[in-house]
């Protein structure tokens, strides 16, 4: 092929970006357009992290870099399967590469959760994100909330719902945000993990970052302090399960403080049914057990637990991905090595999937580097037998987008947008106030 090889990125996440950062680097001259429904990049990075995280949100720098390179283009606000389809951009490019992650939350088969006052927690992150496309108010009215899950997401949940309105104001949240959070009523937020402690999945910063909240208190009840012979390989082969269980053990054996607030972080706890009828009034759970493996069993001791408010953090789950056969249960798209498959198993010419669309919501944002390695080797390995683009020239795609009217933003505009919510920031002194407003996005990003 006597000139670049042209590739289309589905996503603009940071699966999307790290996988155009690879293929800049090959041996393969490439150009690479990245396309994402929303008008502003980075995905999870801007929209699934929690705001009082400045540290994590430190990737954007990296991101950026790799976005403000010759030879990658971003489209957004570029809505896959409506604005552009599969045949398209077979028609523009040589190969696509599938990066729409996951965003949605894994549903918890058990009675009550369809209740009023129970929530999914990536709803939930969105709306104190900023995220343009969920409502702008949030229901925060209840005095004791609850959070099924033993992951990072399940204590940012926590965390925020404990945390003062005013803590959070040296971060980028939209006025909205901190209005709703000012209005907030909880006093006692409770975790419910279902292993023990050994198998909890939170990583050891976000964990120890619980206790540097002012005003709130760490509950772990010495009861819950429980390990047998598989928990105790897992400590012993793991120098973060070691860390995890130091840090709860010493909580567990703490005196308690008399803080304004509560965060209590219980485990063996299955939650087994929400109640109430109109509404949340509160979560039963089952007392569970070790088995001896670091699994657990039932014991049939039931415990209810008053609350106004149940969220469930049990994970994510992906969205069909237009014209592409999708495992549902999975929530992910079948692949071999990340080269896509159809359904009767065959692979899909040209199409290719990277990111947590591609493997599951597993592993932190660092390790989807390793993840787009692998499929950019795919890509390369098949780049000489690929069907070459028809219209390979950079200009046709923005020309198609153009007699479509869809109302495309590009890196330029993200530029102008985040100088406009550093400007907005700084009148605050703070870093950035992030805008939300998808049509207030689009002006500014396409303002001149």
């Amino acid at each position: 092929m006597a000139r670049p090889m042209r590739v289309a990125v589905i996503g603009a996440g940071p699966a999307g970006i790290y996988t155009a950062d690879t293929l800049t680097k090959s041996d393969t001259p490439c150009e690479i357009d990245l396309f994402d429904r929303l008008p502003a990049p980075f995905g999870l990075v801007r929209y699934g992290v929690a705001p009082d995280h400045p540290r994590i949100k430190q990737i954007v720098h990296a991101l950026h870099r790799v976005l403000d390179q010759p030879g990658v283009r971003l489209f957004g606000n570029v809505h896959y399967g409506r604005d552009v389809r599969l045949d398209d951009l077979r028609a523009h490019y040589d190969a696509v590469i599938m990066a729409t992650g996951c965003e949605r939350d894994r549903p918890l088969d058990i009675p009550g959760i369809d209740l009023p006052g129970s929530f999914g927690a990536a709803e939930f992150v969105k709306w104190y994100d900023g995220h343009p496309d969920v409502p702008r108010h949030w229901p925060l009215d209840a005095v004791h909330v609850g959070v099924i899950g033993a992951g990072n997401v399940a204590l940012d949940v926590a965390r925020v719902l404990a945390k003062s309105a005013e803590d959070m104001l040296d971060t980028e949240i939209p006025d909205d945000v901190f209005r709703g959070l000012v209005g907030n009523r909880a006093t006692d937020v409770h975790v419910f993990a279902r292993r023990g402690l050994a198998q909890a999945k939170f990583t050891p910063l976000e964990l120890r970052e619980l206790d540097h909240v002012p005003g709130v208190e760490i509950v772990v009840d010495p009861a819950d302090v429980e390990f047998d012979e598989g928990s105790m390989a897992e400590i012993r082969s793991s120098k973060q399960t070691q860390m995890i269980v130091k840090t709860l053990q010493g909580w567990a054996l703490r005196d308690r403080q008399d803080e304004p607030r509560r965060l209590h972080l219980h485990f063996l706890r299955r939650p087994v049914e929400v109640l109430g009828t109109e509404r949340v009034t509160g979560l039963r759970t089952e007392r569970m057990q070790l088995a001896g493996d670091g699994s657990v069993r039932g014991t049939g001791q039931l415990t209810d637990f008053p609350l106004q408010a149940v969220y469930r953090a049990v994970g994510y789950l992906g969205s069909h991905v237009a014209e592409l056969y999708f495992d549902h249960d999975a929530g992910v798209i079948p692949h071999d090595a990340g080269r896509v498959l159809a359904m009767d198993g065959q692979l899909v010419p040209s199409v290719y999937a990277v990111g947590w669309i591609k493997r599951g919501p597993v592993g932190l944002i660092g390790h989807t580097k390793g993840c787009a390695l692998e499929t950019v080797g795919s890509l390369l390995t098949d780049a000489p037998g690929l069907v070459p683009a028809v219209y390979p020239e950079p200009s046709a795609i923005v020309d198609l987008l153009i007699e479509r009217g869809v109302e495309y933003t590009s890196w330029d505009g993200w530029l102008r947008l985040d100088k406009h919510e550093r400007q907005l920031g700084e009148s605050r002194g703070r870093e950035r106030m992030k805008v939300v407003s998808r049509s207030e996005m689009l002006d500014v990003s396409r303002s001149q």
